[in-house]
């Protein structure tokens, strides 16, 4: 008689797992998701203070957690977190790249090569860095798991947002070619396309803004919490999920698939 079901395991209890970005907004929700499922999390964002809170809330949580200050951008502070997190938690298993920065930058500002550079070093180049300093130990037992957080915007375009645009192209971009590259090897890479979450960097907008644009562009009418986006990368790093590879998840209420 077969079995109903294989029973793949549900749980992330007792993985090691960096986050970037993790100080705030869907950074900080994934890691604290991923620490309430049991996952020992490496918290890893340039702001010191951000980053003391958050591992001080897991913590009071009944979490693990370690804080790792740094600059996604400079390869000596990555390899310093991954350092830092191996050495506290054992080898990583799940590696979330969620930092990023949006600058607005119309194709003649005087500042566009600035924005270009900056905006591609850390929603782009980063991540490529990130998963090199972690290849060797997501590959040990062929397990790993990649999750990049990309944007609708990587499935669209919006004007006077070039760099930010190429780069969220470039993640999903990145995730399929990974993806290819590593699912042989039982490492699997997706990513996630938030649509208008808020966040800091959504902060600026005033809530009537938000409001409006909400009712007229989403149809469930609404922004989504940082919350929402967690549990949907809290899926595709379950041991269960080892056979969603190089997918791209919208999480945008509905946003990009509305004809009008």
């Amino acid at each position: 008689m077969t079995t109903r079901l294989t029973r793949l395991d549900r749980s992330i209890r007792g993985k090691t797992a960096i986050v970037t970005g993790a100080a705030s907004g869907m950074g900080r929700a994934i890691a604290h998701l991923l620490a309430d499922e049991g996952a020992r999390i490496g918290v890893l964002d340039r702001t010191h203070g951000g980053v003391e809170l958050v591992v001080g809330e897991i913590l009071g949580a009944g979490g693990d957690a370690i804080g790792c200050t740094g600059d996604v951008t400079d390869a000596a502070d990555v390899e310093a977190a991954v350092r830092a997190t191996r050495e506290a938690f054992g080898p990583i298993d799940i590696l979330i790249n969620n930092a990023g920065v949006s600058l607005p930058s119309p194709i003649g500002g005087e500042d566009y090569d600035a924005a270009w550079d900056t905006t591609l070093g850390v929603n782009l180049e980063a991540h490529t860095r990130l998963v090199r300093a972690c290849l060797a130990d997501l590959l040990r037992d062929g397990a790993g798991r990649i999750v990049n957080i990309a944007s609708t915007e990587g499935l669209g375009a919006t004007p006077g947002m070039t760099p930010y645009t190429a780069s969220k192209h470039g993640v999903i971009g990145l995730t399929r070619g990974l993806a290819v590259e590593l699912g042989r090897r039982g490492v699997t890479v997706n990513c996630v396309c938030p649509g208008p979450i808020r966040t800091g960097m959504t902060a600026v907008i005033p809530d009537d803004a938000k409001d409006t644009f909400a009712r007229r562009r989403v149809p469930v009418g609404r922004y989504g919490d940082p919350e929402e986006v967690a549990h949907i990368v809290l899926g595709m790093v379950l041991p269960a999920s080892s056979y969603l590879n190089g997918a791209v998840v919208t999480v945008d209420g509905g946003l990009t698939v509305q004809n009008t």
